[in-house]
């Protein structure tokens, strides 16, 4: 009778979500001028919000069913073996990066050793390679397609060259053909930054699938949000098992209680002496794990996924379209076999008659919102004045963003009235 009475008490808070949900959420009418045009945002119903709340009243609140659910969901849609949960794409970056320093991994980066990596970027794809004492080797970026230049992948190799770390910038693919050619010849291990690029494909793969790690973001800018979050993707189950310790506060292993022996809890020794499983670390980590109220938020959003995406193009073709007839903007390119998934419509001044800050600053006073190409110049940053990293070439198309690029959102919630 209480499981009845609870039931129904659930019952009503749902109907309760609908109602507020429908209250207090509503869309508000667009007033052009007046109205801001976020770059990103959130797109939600109130399923985002049954399922956040749901999984509140269970109140078991870490990560478990709901954990496991997403993870199999998303491994599912990009046809990949693993996927860990994370509290950010940053954190993924950063346990990607930490994973290869591991010394249960067969092909451990040793300290001082390098990841090849490109100038213009997000300092969350280049920062776990410093706070991991390896050296950034820094290559400089494309204007239009904002990715690392390929051409200048064999100028960057040296033989403590042991990995390439590419983003996706700005949800356009990278040319994975090249990058992957060139990393099985130098026998480089890859890890693709696709938090901006989720459901973005290279030929008939997904971006985040070609390499041996992929990371995503589900920051509430990004294609789909739990609010905070991210994911690691991997084919590798040696480097899955090191995740996951790494995630988890570096256990040996993660184990259920109700399902394994009690002896096998027990059976590891630290000199000769028996101890717990639950204190037993084997990796220098962290605690990243995500609330599973946020992977309950996930499960919603990756059903909306592919309209997001489809809706996403749609912004991106309209917006591409009004604006090539001006010689003075270097609009966006994409690789031949690349089919981006954008995350915004980047960019670049070419011109003497205005200023990048001259347009940025009427967009803004007309209420629409825009951003910087990221970092531009990751090198000129002062956060790295005095990091040892190698620098290939003179990073003058990185320079060039920096000082003339910016980007516009095309995200699901930039309806028609909107986008003209």
């Amino acid at each position: 009778l209480k499981m009845d009475e609870a039931q129904k008490i659930r019952n009503e808070v749902v109907k309760n979500i609908k109602k507020y949900f429908e209250l207090k959420h509503a869309k508000k009418d667009f007033i052009p001028g007046k109205t801001k045009i976020s770059y990103a945002g959130r797109i939600y119903d109130e399923n985002e919000m049954i399922a956040a709340v749901d999984s509140i009243l269970d109140f078991w609140l870490t990560v478990k069913d709901k954990n496991l659910e997403f993870c199999n969901k998303f491994s599912d849609f990009l046809k990949v073996k693993n996927t860990i949960l994370v509290n950010s794409g940053s954190s993924a970056n950063l346990l990607a990066v930490s994973a290869l320093r591991s010394n249960q991994f067969d092909r451990r980066i040793k300290r001082e050793e390098e990841i090849i990596t490109p100038a213009m970027t997000f300092p969350t794809a280049i920062n776990p390679i410093i706070q991991n004492n390896l050296v950034p080797v820094v290559v400089d970026s494309e204007v239009g397609t904002y990715n690392i230049k390929v051409d200048e992948l064999e100028k960057a190799y040296s033989k403590k060259a042991k990995a390439i770390m590419i983003p996706h910038i700005l949800g356009n693919p990278c040319d994975m053909d090249v990058i992957m050619d060139f990393a099985k010849d130098k026998n480089l291990i890859v890890i693709e930054d696709s938090c901006d690029a989720l459901q973005s494909k290279y030929g008939n793969k997904y971006c985040g699938t070609f390499g041996d790690l992929g990371t995503f973001s589900f920051y509430a800018a990004h294609h789909i949000f739990m609010g905070e979050g991210g994911a690691i993707t991997t084919n590798n189950d040696d480097l899955y098992k090191i995740l996951k310790s790494l995630r988890d506060w570096v256990r040996v292993y993660q184990y259920d209680e109700d399902k394994s022996p009690f002896e096998e809890r027990f059976s590891y020794k630290i000199d000769d002496i028996q101890y717990d499983a639950r204190y037993f670390f084997t990796n220098i980590g962290y605690n990243l794990k995500p609330l599973d109220l946020q992977a309950a938020i996930g499960i919603v959003q990756l059903e909306k996924l592919p309209t997001f995406t489809e809706l996403r193009k749609e912004n991106f073709d309209k917006m591409y379209k009004e604006l090539s007839k001006y010689d003075e903007l270097i609009l966006p390119k994409k690789v031949k076999k690349a089919d981006p998934s954008w995350f915004g419509f980047p960019i670049t001044i070419n011109t003497n008659k205005f200023s990048r800050l001259q347009l940025v600053e009427w967009l803004e006073k007309n209420n629409i919102q825009t951003r910087y190409a990221f970092a531009g110049n990751i090198t000129k940053h002062p956060a790295y004045k005095n990091v040892k990293m190698r620098i290939v070439g003179n990073l003058k198309n990185a320079d060039r963003i920096m000082k003339d690029s910016f980007f516009v959102g095309i995200f699901p919630g930039i309806n028609q009235e909107m986008l003209n």
